[in-house]
């Protein structure tokens, strides 16, 4: 680990980030340039004492938990990623298949979408990044852990938690959605990649994706209208619309409701009740 390099990296491109390329309100007027220590410690979800310790050469070596935080709070590119992890002393992780470090072109429109509920989620499902108002209509999904932090592990195998946010007609259409998607990705990467160890989990453990996975269908199913059964304030029509990086291995979901619609007034109150509670009925 050579503390100085991450030192100086770390505090170099915190200063070349300004509040609202991140999404911060800029308020008050700011002594230094660039975002404070504070700033990027909220983003990477870490106490400041820590981050600056970092930056003042004298913290422990960070966790590549740490690091992929850090890299996505600074907005990092893949060759910046890189040399963070090197600086840290860690392996650099591998570019290939589900990379889970989140695009810096899509983190910049993420940003920007306070008011929608938006989400980056990896090619197999995996919520990498959520903004509080998609926390607020789904619910912390990157609190999962291992294989279920794939949407389709949990649709499969945590039906009763999962399978609440939509209605029971709409269940049929996106259990197969989920399939085709993984069948996709299963195409580009093959059995011995983590799209592959996904499908012999569910094929070991869910007749239910069986059936679905021996359909042979193949497609990307994200622009999609969608009704949500929110805890609080019921069902909610809304339009999905996706937004993909060039080599299509993540994809940013925004949702949106009609203009004067009731969904455009239940995304306003949404946005002041916070993260919902899915292990109670919705609202009907």
């Amino acid at each position: 680990m050579d503390r100085s390099a991450l030192a100086e990296f770390l505090r170099s491109r915190r200063e070349t980030l300004q509040p609202e390329d991140v999404g911060i309100p800029e308020g008050p007027r700011r002594r230094a340039p660039g975002l404070r220590r504070e700033d990027v410690a909220q983003l990477a979800a870490m106490s400041t004492d820590y981050y600056t310790r970092l930056e003042q050469q004298r913290g422990p070596q960070p966790s590549v938990q740490i690091l992929a935080s850090l890299a996505r709070a600074l907005r990092l590119s893949l060759d910046e990623r890189d040399y963070l992890y090197r600086t840290a002393g860690h392996h650099v992780p591998d570019r290939g298949t589900s990379s889970e470090h989140v695009a810096p072109a899509l983190l910049r429109v993420l940003d920007r979408l306070s008011d929608t509920p938006s989400l980056i989620i990896s090619d197999l499902g995996v919520t990498l990044v959520q903004n509080s108002m998609a926390t607020a209509l789904f619910g912390p999904a990157t609190s999962a852990t291992g294989a279920a932090r794939a949407e389709v592990v949990r649709w499969f195998l945590e039906p009763d938690t999962e399978r609440r946010r939509y209605p029971t007609d709409a269940h049929d259409h996106h259990g197969r959605a989920l399939v085709s998607g993984l069948r996709v990705v299963y195409g580009e990467q093959g059995a011995a990649s983590p799209a592959g160890e996904i499908v012999r989990l569910l094929t070991e453990r869910s007749p239910e994706f069986v059936a679905l996975w021996e359909r042979q269908e193949v497609a990307r199913r994200f622009q999609d209208h969608k009704t949500v059964l929110h805890p609080q304030v019921g069902a909610i029509e809304l339009d999905c619309q996706a937004l993909f990086t060039e080599d299509r291995s993540q994809a940013l979901l925004t949702l949106t409701a009609a203009p004067h619609s009731e969904a455009e007034s239940q995304l306003s109150l949404l946005a002041v009740l916070g993260a919902p509670d899915y292990s109670v009925s919705p609202t009907t």
